[in-house]
């Protein structure tokens, strides 16, 4: 490996969905947690489970297995939330840090993958939005979906959902 191979691994966190894992930029990820108590929270999307207590802080959780339709994550000894601060997801304010955690079957390890282990996310040929799919990073003789984790939690779709509702209701 190059030295500039070397300078260009990238660190992810990986964790596992129904039976695939999945990986995120461990840039973004401020912790991972146990399951505590979640609020549900009225009129909200069905992936988004409701809100959980963080040191005072009222932290959104989502569930993307619900979101990716994979069915809802149970919650067992294993099931984390890994709790990511994402900037830029308002169109207006980019400087905002908005804190969200993410469900997860189970948290497995962090994981070095460089540029050349990394191939651009499938092409079906289908209407399928991927944009939420960074890339396929290979580990070990498989491979991990790294996911674009601002893509795929976009609080703009949020909000769009949110306004749908409000406009059925």
């Amino acid at each position: 490996m190059e030295e500039s191979d070397i300078a260009d691994i990238q660190e992810y966190l990986t964790f596992k969905l129904a039976d695939e894992t999945y990986a995120i930029n461990v840039g973004c990820i401020k912790e991972v947690l146990g399951v505590p108590r979640i609020t549900r929270v009225p009129r909200m999307p069905d992936y988004m489970t409701g809100v959980i207590n963080l040191r005072g802080n009222v932290i959104p959780v989502i569930d993307l297995r619900l979101k990716f339709g994979m069915g809802a994550t149970p919650v067992t000894e294993d099931t984390g939330i890994i709790v990511t601060e994402l900037a830029g997801l308002f169109e207006d304010e980019a400087e905002e840090k908005i804190v969200m955690g993410i469900f997860s079957d189970s948290v497995e390890k962090v994981v070095s993958i460089g540029p050349s282990e990394i191939e651009a996310p499938p092409r079906i040929g289908m209407a399928i939005d991927t944009d939420f799919i960074a890339g396929m990073g290979r580990v070990d003789d498989s491979f991990v979906i790294i996911l674009n984790i601002d893509k795929a939690l976009s609080v703009n779709e949020l909000t769009r959902e949110k306004e749908s509702a409000a406009i059925e209701a």
